[in-house]
């Protein structure tokens, strides 16, 4: 894959060799063999060719539109997929130009980028599913949890302080001894 025109065309021509009768060709695809999408829902019905599009054509801006408004269109598990090969295979200009569209969007966090930048809102949704996976475990066992400790446990930032009271959690018999 070559998204420069006149290199693709060079690196596609035969070339001999001392071998008799040998000819090496390369397969070589460059900007005119793929596609320029700027449809979201061309984009959905083919994310393979459209990250393919994202390296060739992507200093074209609404290419890069189009891929970045259909990744919600494609299905949940494949989407981020997509958009991790369009960023790697993209030039450093067009990796610029994703993480803007993608950072000015609801779309998750995947491109090193977004998880440099929005990383830390991901820690902190797993410390929340944490504490809310402690009083759960708390719950389904009857356990009794009164407002103070519910606080407590909601106020913990510590993920190992969760982790460990969710694992006391399965076998404690009162909240107190979460704590001990």
């Amino acid at each position: 894959m070559c998204p420069d025109a006149d290199a693709a065309a060079y690196y596609a021509e035969p070339i001999a060799t001392e071998l008799p009768g040998y000819i090496f060709q390369a397969v070589v695809l460059g900007p005119k063999d793929v596609p320029i999408i700027t449809d979201p829902a061309e984009v959905a019905a083919h994310p393979e060719l459209a990250a393919m599009g994202v390296m060739m054509h992507g200093r074209q801006e609404p290419v890069l539109k189009a891929f970045v408004d259909a990744l919600e269109l494609v299905e949940p598990d494949y989407g981020p997929q997509y958009l991790e090969y369009a960023y790697n295979m993209a030039a450093a200009a067009v990796r610029r130009i994703l993480e803007e569209l993608v950072s000015s969007t609801s779309w998750p966090v995947y491109t090193p980028f977004a998880k440099q930048h929005f990383g830390r809102g991901k820690a902190e949704g797993r410390t929340e599913g944490e504490v809310h996976a402690v009083l759960t475990v708390l719950d389904s066992r009857g356990i009794e949890v009164p407002e103070s400790a519910r606080a407590r446990i909601h106020a913990c930032t510590d993920l190992q302080e969760i982790d460990a009271w969710l694992k006391k959690a399965g076998v404690v018999q009162t909240v107190d001894e979460l704590f001990d």
